[in-house]
């Protein structure tokens, strides 16, 4: 079933895969949706050992990584602290991945420079998984929030995305726009005009044959949206802190803003939130955010399974 051949492969940035890979993976982390809920049980990664490396703190992503390995019943260590390491003895990268990969099988990188990943892809026989380096890449992210638009609308290409928030200095927007424009979906950046979507990354779209809509009132552009993926509102962007809460309360979903929703529409969101979606929205059939965070098991375990050459 599976012809996707990924063995050893380094899991870097998403613009590394084609189209034809990402739906290969998406299909066979569908696969995987009942071994990650615990409804059925795998031991395809028996005896072998997943290091996670975050130099930088990551909740979900950590956890995800390790959930996804132990139900498919590998081991992992690691660590998510840089603190708890030799590290800060001075100890080089190059030389803690040298580590990782003489105790393990697979590493999961989280670093706060960007290119970090690529570095360690280098040094290190053993695949190496990004997962987030600086304003970079975070591939396994994008691929759990694809995973999470094919599943709830069934298809990518098409489809009105809506992303909004913090387009700027949002790693997963920058990302999630160039893979949602290689599927051809219809995009429209939601932002104040000092956090709209980076030049490069309008470029890079258009160049794939997108053309996005800028927007700056998100009352305008929800009720074209098939999919809201709400990105968070950095205070410390701000100098000034009225402004901050100006642009934020313009930029939060609540239940008037629902109104003009279409009744379908989804609504996305990397976690963690903070303001920009009222808890009330949490239990209206819009939002997608909690299984969007669950998703991030399938679609982990999918790629460990498929770099280490394991099937179900």
């Amino acid at each position: 079933m599976h012809m996707l051949k990924m063995k050893d492969r380094d899991v870097v940035s998403i613009g590394d895969f084609t189209v034809e890979e990402i739906e290969g993976i998406m299909d066979y982390a569908s696969e995987m949706v009942p071994i990650a809920k615990g409804e059925k049980k795998s031991k395809v990664l028996d005896g072998k050992i997943l290091s996670t490396l975050f130099f930088e703190p990551s909740t979900r992503t950590r956890l995800s990584f390790e959930s996804a390995m132990l139900r498919l019943g590998g081991g992992v260590l690691g660590f998510a602290e840089p603190s708890a390491t030799s590290a800060k003895k001075g100890e080089t990268l190059a030389d803690t991945i040298r580590m990782a990969e003489a105790y393990s099988d697979v590493i999961v990188l989280r670093h706060p420079r960007e290119g970090a990943a690529r570095l360690a892809a280098k040094f290190s026989s053993k695949p190496v998984i990004n997962a987030g380096d600086g304003a970079g890449q975070h591939p396994t992210q994008t691929l759990l929030d694809l995973f999470t638009i094919k599943s709830e609308k069934g298809k990518i290409g098409g489809i009105n995305v809506n992303l909004m928030g913090d387009l700027k200095y949002g790693r997963t927007v920058h990302s999630l726009a160039h893979a949602l424009a290689m599927f051809g979906a219809d995009l429209t950046f939601t932002a104040p005009k000092e956090l709209q979507m980076p030049e490069h990354v309008v470029k890079n779209v258009k160049s794939l044959g997108v053309k996005p809509k800028i927007e700056s009132s998100l009352e305008k552009s929800i009720s074209a949206a098939d999919v809201v993926y709400v990105t968070r509102i950095q205070k410390e962007r701000f100098p000034d802190l009225a402004e901050y809460e100006k642009v934020a309360g313009a930029y939060r979903i609540d239940m008037d803003v629902l109104e003009k929703a279409k009744k379908d529409m989804i609504i996305m969101h990397p976690l963690p939130r903070v303001t920009e979606i009222a808890p009330e929205v949490d239990s209206t059939p819009h939002a997608k955010y909690f299984t969007q965070a669950f998703n991030g098991v399938p679609v982990r375990m999918a790629l460990l399974s498929l770099v280490l050459e394991v099937r179900e």
